[in-house]
């Protein structure tokens, strides 16, 4: 009898922070958030919490993991014109990424790396790009155990 699956997602700062890297046939426990409504988390029916409590801990066998990439738009840089004995002056306003629709794309690995990268897409119509591993998709065999959303 094939166990039951449920797919989780990890955001890359949960696990940068507090969690640690696990491969394909780990054994993990989890305190799982259901994902409700329209946040599905990219196909996710639960994420990660590290920062609760450890009440509806889900036990599993990691099946499958997929990094997940987003691309990102961000603002510029605001650029004030030199006053008198100054030269340029450059004004940081936040990076504020705006998210590209449609540029999720995700990659099997074998196993969840310690940190996630972002890499720089350069310049185009004054707006910088950049591609972000936001976290991973993650196939859970479920062991038995029970949890939230299950």
């Amino acid at each position: 009898m094939r166990m039951p699956r449920k797919r989780v997602f990890y955001e890359d700062w949960q696990l940068e922070c507090c969690g640690t890297p696990f491969a394909v046939g780990d054994e993990v426990t989890w305190t799982l958030v259901a994902c409700a409504g329209t946040d599905r988390r990219y196909g996710a029916e639960a994420w990660v919490q590290n920062h609760g409590g450890t009440d509806g801990r889900t036990a599993g066998r990691v099946r499958e993991i997929e990094l997940v990439h987003q691309e990102y738009t961000c603002r510029p840089v605001a650029v004030e014109p030199p006053g008198p004995g100054q030269g340029l002056v450059l004004r940081s306003t936040g990076r504020g990424l705006e998210p590209v629709p449609g540029s999720v794309t995700r990659e099997p690995v074998d196993r969840c790396p310690e940190s996630f990268e972002e890499r720089d897409l350069g310049t185009a119509d004054g707006l910088s790009r950049v591609r972000r591993t936001v976290g991973v998709l993650v196939t859970l065999d479920l062991d038995g155990a029970a949890g939230p959303g299950r």
